[in-house]
């Protein structure tokens, strides 16, 4: 099953391996999404769900889409045909993901770098009005008739630009760069919100665990209330991870057989729930203190998604001064390269797939997805504003692309891979591989329940809920 031609692409080291797979787990996802479900399903309890999740069902769905990739020597779109035929289609469906994805992740990358570039000039302009702080900021510039296209088109461009380098010229090198300053910046932007006076609320109220999350209207421990924290943390260690999204078959074809899968697999999932967990330092204590400041509701202050980051955020940094628009920048750069190093994973999956598929050359199929990204960012970027009135199932464009990828296809591509693996080819057809690196599997037992069994009912009670939360049906939330 090996492919043994010396035209594959690889990474230098291990190291290079677990930078590149962390840079592509470590997202918008991290920064926006988690300290919001952290803070919804009682901080710390939703922190001990979450690592439980990570080092169980995501550790076996992480390997396996390494070992795949690695085994074969292909992208996601050939993989899966090379080691049987009849699941050919499952690689189309898996590649139709970040096709999908990459250009709405680019808009909102576009979002990132309109408001770094608005705090940078503040910070060099102290007479500037503070325009990022203003509630009608966000939605006239993304309501814009082309500057979020602009901006996003900028954000591909730069992506297309690393891509077109190559694997280690281009991907492990910016990783090299990008990753280092991404934890600095992190580390240093909680470092400076813990010294804040009064934060030690925000932080227990973060970090401590609180069973009240887990009690029903009537103070009665809630069954319910649990599964949504497990639905809750299992939807967002899909998007954290990159799961179910091609990356990881793509970047383990670029995986030397004498490195190590499980450990490199570990690794990873410290580095993604670190920053995820540091993100939640940055942001809770602060909006904390804002809502109590302000009188607003906690649970209102932390709304999910843009609101957090692009609304509430601002105004928290508009109450540091002048300070603000140093840290607003700060952050906003964190934000841009966290983007940035998950979008170019994005993007290099689909250019793989392209030269796996039609024997084209890494600039040439850089070239072309560049184009496809460039035209289907449009409706993304256009979805607020002159095609706002277009909303299939009652949804924006940017909203119902997320939700095609991560609530439907990447839940049953992730299933389906379970099935494939559990009673298709085996366990034994992982295992093997993952002996090439190393000299013995240490979690075999562990991952041999969970990808045969326990996986695929996981993902599926995540694929029910997920499609139930976003169409509306039965008044589920999440």
């Amino acid at each position: 099953m090996e492919n043994t031609s010396p035209k594959r692409a690889s990474w230098s080291g291990q190291l290079a391996f677990v930078l590149a797979a962390a840079a592509s787990a470590i997202g918008l996802g991290n920064l926006w999404r988690f300290p919001y479900l952290a803070a919804q399903y009682g901080g710390g309890t939703f922190i001990l769900v979450y690592v439980i999740l990570v080092v169980t069902l995501g550790f076996t769905l992480m390997t396996t889409e390494i070992a795949i990739g690695r085994m074969t020597q292909q992208s996601q779109l050939t993989a899966y045909s090379k080691l049987h035929k009849g699941f050919g289609p499952l690689g189309l469906l898996a590649t139709v993901i970040p096709v999908v994805i990459v250009p709405y992740y680019c808009v909102i990358g576009g979002w990132v770098l309109k408001y770094f570039w608005t705090y940078l000039a503040m910070v060099f302009d102290p007479s500037a009005d503070p325009i990022a702080d203003a509630g009608g900021f966000f939605g006239g510039f993304i309501g814009a008739p082309f500057a979020p296209f602009g901006y996003g088109l900028l954000f591909i461009f730069v992506c297309a630009l690393v891509i077109a380098l190559g694997v280690k010229h281009g991907i492990e090198k910016s990783n090299l760069v990008l990753m280092p300053l991404l934890f600095v910046m992190a580390i240093g932007i909680a470092a400076y919100v813990v010294c804040l006076p009064g934060s030690g609320d925000g932080i227990k109220y973060y970090l401590v665990p609180n069973m009240d999350a887990l009690r029903g209207a009537d103070g009665a421990f809630s069954p319910a209330q649990l599964a949504k924290t497990i639905l809750g943390a299992m939807g967002q260690m899909f998007y954290s991870l990159s799961l179910a999204m091609g990356i990881m078959i793509t970047y383990g074809s670029y995986m030397r057989k004498t490195d190590s899968i499980e450990k490199s697999v570990r690794r990873i999932e410290v580095f993604d729930t670190l920053i995820a967990i540091v993100a939640g330092m940055m942001i809770i204590p602060v909006v904390y203190m804002f809502a109590v400041k302000t009188g607003t509701p906690v649970h209102e202050a932390m709304n999910a998604g843009p609101g957090l980051m692009f609304v509430t955020l601002p105004k928290v940094f508009a109450d540091f001064g002048r300070a603000g628009a140093f840290v607003g920048a700060v952050f906003f750069l964190l934000v841009a390269f966290a983007a940035l190093t998950s979008a170019i994973s994005l993007y290099e999956a689909c250019v793989a797939s392209v030269c796996d598929l039609l024997g084209m050359k890494r600039r040439n199929a850089t070239f072309f997805m560049f184009f496809v990204i460039a035209f289907l960012s449009v409706f993304s970027a256009l979805g607020f504003g002159v095609w706002g009135k277009l909303t299939p199932f009652g949804m924006d464009f940017l909203t119902f692309f997320d939700f095609v990828t991560n609530a439907v296809l990447m839940p049953i591509v992730a299933i389906v891979t379970c099935v494939f693996v559990g009673w298709v080819i085996k366990p034994k057809a992982i295992e093997e591989e993952i002996l090439k690196g190393e000299k013995r599997f240490v979690a075999r037992g562990l991952y041999n329940v969970m990808v045969k069994y326990v996986a695929p009912v996981l993902i599926g009670a995540v694929l029910i809920s997920e499609i139930c939360r976003n169409l509306g049906i039965g008044n589920w939330k999440i």
